[in-house]
């Protein structure tokens, strides 16, 4: 989806800051939540974390009332205006933890997301507004899940596998794929994350990092990502050890939803 796509729906040209420019020009993100909100919105939506209002527009014709609430001040301003024209939608700029909405939600959009829901505030957002959702109420996205493989890496720092400031990190996959996590968000979710990855080693060399990729499931039927715009994947250095084809190694994975990528912790071992 293009930004002239969107014209039909507003009556001037849609305002938007260079990073939610990217979003939109991210086409496969934003097509699959086109078709999410189509399937899910209905009554009172929630847009939380609504940068410059395109997901409340798209919106709007299924919706009795929206509740677009942005913490940032200048893509609230940008929301306010591409959204003025409709009588449905009201743009709230505040941190949405501490806004106390009148009525009870059919649906909440929470599109914020980074891999593992690391580095986003998603999870404290909606933990905090849960109790203002329906029962038999909806969110978007529906899930997350996430999964790890032994890698490695030649930087020694954490970093996005779409790194579009630096040149693209160079790395070489070494063993089997496992999903470590499902994460439902329609239940109150432990931001604290402590687990044990076990991979078995399908090359000769040695074992620098981990890759995290995060699969998004937007509905039960709709998977999308990622992308370069949603849960791009993360590869995270760990200490350095040779292997063996056939050998099984253990990585400790420590973090913090919402605590960003300095809560990341790791530890590395041999088991055979």
């Amino acid at each position: 989806m293009h930004l002239n796509e969107f014209k039909p729906l507003i009556k001037t040209k849609i305002s938007t800051t260079p990073y939610h420019l990217n979003l939109l020009s991210d086409e496969e993100r934003v097509l699959a939540f086109k078709e999410a909100i189509k399937e899910k919105a209905k009554g009172t939506v929630y847009d939380i974390g609504a940068g410059c209002g395109i997901l409340s527009i798209l919106a709007v014709p299924y919706s009795d009332f929206i509740y677009a609430v942005e913490i940032d001040h200048t893509a609230a301003k940008h929301a306010k205006s591409n959204l003025e024209s409709f009588d449905n939608v009201l743009v709230i700029n505040k941190d949405a933890r501490e806004v106390i909405f009148p009525e009870k939600a059919n649906l909440i959009i929470c599109e914020m997301l980074d891999t593992a829901l690391i580095d986003e505030e998603q999870v404290p957002v909606l933990n905090s507004i849960l109790k203002y959702l329906k029962k038999g109420g909806e969110v978007i996205p529906k899930k997350v899940l996430n999964g790890a493989e032994a890698i490695d890496m030649e930087r020694e720092n954490i970093c996005y596998e779409d790194d579009e400031a630096n040149e693209k990190p160079n790395y070489d996959v070494m063993s089997d794929f496992k999903i470590y996590s499902e994460i439902d968000f329609k239940n109150e979710i432990e931001e604290n994350v402590e687990t044990d990855l076990e991979f078995k080693i399908s090359k000769k060399g040695s074992i620098s990092g981990i890759k995290i990729t995060t699969f998004t499931l937007l509905t039960d039927s709709l998977i999308c990502g990622p992308t370069p715009m949603l849960n791009p994947p993360l590869l995270v250095p760990t200490e350095k050890i040779n292997v063996d084809i056939g050998d099984i190694i253990k990585v400790k994975l420590i973090y913090k939803m919402g605590g960003g990528l300095d809560s990341i912790r790791t530890r590395i071992e041999k088991v055979s």
